[in-house]
């Protein structure tokens, strides 16, 4: 079943991008169209973190994640490289965890 899935979901992701090559220059290049297309990754984004920061299964949860994501924002409000910031957020959190403050 989950290779049913999986075989789909690639499908798709084909025929989306195959649809791309299939339409006018005028829709590809439409403000609004543009508009859409570069904050669509953002909100994805955005949604992807706060889904992992703030569920477990279908529980809402506060832990040592919200720590970890709230040192990882000030670590980009410092201008702090990607990757420190990736660095501070583990850190924070695995600290919070070993301390048992964060579970």
């Amino acid at each position: 079943m989950i290779w049913f899935a999986v075989l789909a979901g690639s499908l798709g992701c084909y025929l989306e991008k195959l649809l791309g090559y299939f339409l006018p220059r005028s829709v590809l290049e439409n403000e609004g169209v543009r508009r859409v297309a570069g904050l669509l990754p953002v909100a994805l984004l955005a949604a992807l973190v706060a889904v992992q920061t703030f569920a477990v299964g279908q529980t809402l949860v506060i832990d040592a994640r919200l720590a970890g994501l709230a040192a990882a924002v000030i670590a980009l409000v410092l201008r702090a490289p990607f990757l420190v910031v990736v660095v501070v957020a583990a850190v924070t959190a695995a600290a919070l965890r070993a301390t048992g403050i964060g579970t």
